[in-house]
């Protein structure tokens, strides 16, 4: 009997060796978040589910297919590649479920050191399953997301309130060029237009960095912010609203600016601004010809760089219209995102008397200490982080439905 015991226990201590040596972290699991997502929320899915299952066999099947097949093409080796990660986690996680099903046969054994060994080992399991559990995930939503473009184009208008809708949607801009700055992104302005009070009626900024579209395109929608303005005498709370609106931008996209099809014209500048307004030629109007759009830029007191923003503007608006025609879901993807920039259509709150955030799509979506999260950083991307764990769950499920239909 003693020896049949400890046979057992070398056996078991020899398949839970093997099983730490064939696991190891997914070298893409991108957040500290998504690590802790079991332990605050619970399994954001169940991998036993029979649905979920067959389709990570069909990707199973799929992977070793084409592993043998002689002759490979350049999207066969790519798809490989985004196979390989989650069939390796897969293959993984059958072997700790076999190990799991083996400590199960000795449950009835009712010796106090078996009995403290087979839970010790449960447990230790138990935690590796939840981990890749949660790597799957990420591995199959990386490899079905499609969105892998390198950059963005993000404009941030004004909406409904006036002032103080424009001098919010500078904050607001700000906040996101703070953001880029914490993931280490890079930023380039195309337009902006700012009011004499400090406040922004529209910026439109072209944002590169890796997965910067993955993180930014829940911020595209209504922001409303709730506070009282500092020209409000009687204490009262205005509601505002600014709109963002995130468009992808392909890697290979570019507008190619000729001087031949420019008509660039100068006149004096007209409204406040003092003397030179109406003794110098400084304003700039630059007329596209090919396509008829027209910018005029007054901002400066040099015309040579009002020269240069009239032809930011008029890039910012050729590239718009390019995205446009290469994609005929991009209108339609910033019409759902920024809506009529009415108050009820927002995503997001900024209630500044009660110092809070709340996030309107996603369950616990409240943040506390308003002026920290402008400004762009960690708060911000913990609010990011949420949104994107949300979406992960409902398209996991997309994704997995649409797969076993076929």
């Amino acid at each position: 009997m003693f020896f049949n015991r400890l046979s057992r226990i070398v056996l078991m201590g020899s398949k839970f060796n093997s099983a730490l040596k064939c696991y190891r972290p997914c070298a893409f699991l991108p957040s500290r978040n998504l690590c802790h997502a079991a332990s605050m929320n619970g399994p954001l899915f169940q991998i036993s589910d029979n649905k979920i299952q067959k389709y990570l066999e069909r990707l199973r099947l799929e992977y070793y297919a084409l592993k043998v097949q002689e002759q490979r093409t350049k999207k066969d080796i790519q798809r490989m590649l985004l196979l390989s990660n989650v069939v390796e986690m897969y293959e993984q996680r059958r072997i700790i479920v076999d190990n799991l099903s083996s400590l199960k046969e000795l449950k009835d054994d009712k010796d106090d050191e078996m009995v403290q060994l087979l839970k010790e080992e449960r447990e230790a399991y138990g935690s590796i399953l939840l981990r890749l559990d949660n790597e799957i995930l990420d591995g199959i939503l990386s490899m079905d997301d499609e969105e892998d473009y390198g950059s963005l184009i993000m404009e941030v208008t004004a909406g409904v309130g006036g002032q103080e809708a424009m001098l919010f949607a500078s904050e607001l801009f700000d906040m996101y060029c703070g953001y880029v700055e914490y993931k280490g992104w890079e930023v380039e302005m195309l337009q902006s237009e700012d009011t004499d009070i400090g406040g922004t009626r529209h910026a439109t900024t072209i944002i590169t960095g890796l997965d910067a579209y993955r993180y930014l395109k829940h911020e595209g929608g209504v922001h409303r912010v709730q506070r009282i303005p500092a020209t409000e005498k009687s204490g009262r709370i205005h509601t505002s609203t600014v709109t963002v609106a995130i468009i992808p931008r392909p890697d290979d996209f570019q507008v190619d600016l000729k001087e031949k099809d420019l008509k660039i014209e100068t006149k004096r500048a007209s409204g406040a601004g003092g003397q030179h307004v109406n003794t110098t030629d400084s304003a700039v109007r630059i007329v596209h010809i090919p396509t008829g759009i027209a910018v005029e830029c007054q901002t400066e007191r040099s015309q040579q760089k009002n020269r240069e923003i009239a032809k930011q503007k008029l890039i910012a608006k050729l590239m718009q219209n390019e995205l446009e025609a290469r994609f005929s879901s991009t209108q339609a993807l910033k019409k759902s995102q920024v809506g009529q920039s009415l108050r009820n259509e927002k995503i997001r709150t900024y209630n500044y008397n009660q110092d809070r955030i709340t996030d309107h799509r996603i369950e616990g979506g409240t943040a506390h200490n308003l002026k920290g999260f402008l400004e762009g950083g960690e708060q911000l991307d913990d609010m990011i982080e949420k949104l994107r764990r949300s979406q992960r769950r409902k398209q996991l499920m997309d994704i997995i439905n649409r797969k076993c239909e076929q």
